[in-house]
């Protein structure tokens, strides 16, 4: 009872999401995309859920089918934020390492980005070998999220050569620096920095008729799209052959690769995130149950459906 059962009978496998503390990351950037991914649920019918929370039905917890699970990983148990909250680690980086073949999802936080560059520091390390893993095995998709500032980690491992990104605005021209920096230093392609709330890079699909895209901004006489959408879709898109060949297409084998602006925006993309690998309904009904209006980001070529 732990896995929502599709119509083919087969169980869409629990989604694992690795978060990479270090010290003096941002609060936010972490419990915002937590407490969003840990509402979602493998069930579209909003209105059975709310009416099932409304009367407090026993066994809830195995009807709303949780579609993630969250892991810590840190360079010690315990990680004190820049805000001074302490967070204990699930896993540190070396146990972090072992588990990444099985890592949907990689999430870095900004934070006191600069000292971890100088340092050399995690997550440095495992950020760079998320994105090999992907890159020798396109055979599953796999997803590095970064949060405001953590899009820096991003770029001085040379993530985002070729890619389009955004974080903070406060940092816009720190950040062009840094991945013209590093364009120079790997002799590599260029990195369009977009001034969005969030910026997806390598979507599941090509963008088709844009008129179908539902994520990037509310059209009047939306046409229904034929795609398989959400949950189904991810799970689909690990054993399809065509998926196979366009991840291998794409740069760091088809790595999803987002990027988020200022602290809230990791709100906007979770929920992103949530719509492309669980399912829009879902995704709509964390919003609601979050009292947050969901604002759009921009999917660069591409759609997640």
């Amino acid at each position: 009872m732990s896995a929502i059962v599709e119509e083919n009978g087969d169980a869409v496998p629990e989604i694992k999401v690795l978060f990479c503390l270090y010290e003096n990351f941002d609060t936010l950037d972490v419990t915002g995309p937590l407490e969003t991914i840990g509402m979602a649920v493998h069930d579209s019918d909003s209105r059975k859920l709310r009416l099932l929370r409304n009367i407090k039905v026993l066994m809830l917890h195995h009807l709303e089918r949780k579609a993630f699970k969250a892991i810590f990983a840190a360079p010690s148990e315990h990680t004190v934020s820049r805000q001074g909250a302490s967070f204990r680690a699930h896993i540190d980086y070396k146990e972090a390492m072992k588990l990444l073949p099985d890592v949907d999802v990689l999430i870095v936080p900004g934070g006191d980005y600069e000292t971890v560059i100088k340092n050399n520091a995690e997550p440095l390390n495992i950020i760079k070998a998320y994105a090999e893993l992907q890159k020798k095995n396109p055979a599953r998709e796999r997803t590095l999220f970064s949060v405001c500032t953590g899009a820096f980690l991003l770029a001085q491992q040379g993530i985002l050569a070729g890619q389009c990104a955004t974080t903070h605005p406060d940092y816009y021209t720190k950040f062009e620096i840094l991945c013209k920096s590093v364009t120079q230093r790997d002799m590599g392609e260029r990195t369009d920095v977009m001034e969005e709330r969030y910026v997806v890079n390598n979507p599941r699909f090509d963008l088709g008729d844009e008129d179908e895209n539902p994520y990037i901004r509310t059209r009047k006489d939306r046409r229904p799209s034929n795609a398989r959408k959400g949950s189904n879709s991810w799970k689909e898109s690990n054993k399809r052959r065509e998926s196979n060949a366009r991840r291998m297409s794409l740069a760091w084998g088809g790595l999803r690769v987002i990027t988020s602006g200022g602290i809230t925006t990791g709100l906007d993309a979770a929920l992103y995130l949530v719509s492309a690998m669980v399912s829009l309904e879902s995704a709509n009904e964390v919003a609601r149950s979050m009292q947050y209006e969901w604002h759009k980001g921009v999917v660069v070529k591409g759609v997640d459906v």
